[in-house]
C-alpha cells in the first residue's frame, strides 16, 4: 500500500494567509566551535524556519523548483530561546505549467520578538487535471 501525502498547489494558496508552526525549544543541535557557545548561527535559523513549515496545518507546497531565497538575522538567538515560525503567501502569480509563490518567513522568539526573516520564491505545480 503506499501512501501519498497532501500537497498544497498554486490553485489552494491564497495571498496573506498566515501558518504559524508549534514551538521548539532550541537545545544544541551543533557544535560548532562559536566565539559564545551559547549563540545560534545564523545559518542554522534557516534551516529552523524551513524544517518548522512542515509542522503547520497546511500541506506543504508541491514546489516544483526553489527559485531564491532571501534572509536576514535580525537579533540574536540562544541555546534555551524558544521560537517558534510564522509564514505568509506574499506574491502568487499564474504562469502556465504552475505559478511562482512567494512566502514570507519569520522566527519569533519566547518574548514574540523576531528574531529572523526572510522571504522564500518558489516554483509551484498546478493540481494535475
Amino acid at each position: 500500500m503506499t501512501t501519498v501525502m497532501a500537497v498544497t498547489y498554486f490553485e489552494d494558496t491564497q495571498l496573506n494567509h498566515v501558518v504559524t508552526s508549534p514551538a521548539i525549544i532550541y537545545g544544541g543541535l551543533t557544535g560548532d566551535a562559536l566565539d559564545d557557545p551559547t549563540l545560534v548561527p545564523d545559518g542554522l535559523l534557516i534551516c529552523i524556519s524551513t524544517g518548522l513549515g512542515w509542522r503547520v496545518d497546511r500541506p506543504p507546497l508541491a514546489v516544483m523548483a526553489f527559485m531564491s531565497l532571501e534572509w536576514q538575522p535580525i537579533r540574536t538567538l540562544r541555546i534555551g530561546d524558544t521560537i517558534y515560525g510564522r509564514s505568509r503567501v506574499a506574491t502568487r502569480r499564474a504562469m502556465r505549467e504552475g505559478g511562482v509563490v512567494i512566502e514570507e518567513h519569520e522566527l519569533i522568539d519566547q518574548r514574540g520578538e523576531a528574531v529572523a526573516r526572510g522571504r522564500f520564491t518558489f516554483l509551484v505545480a498546478r493540481r494535475p487535471a
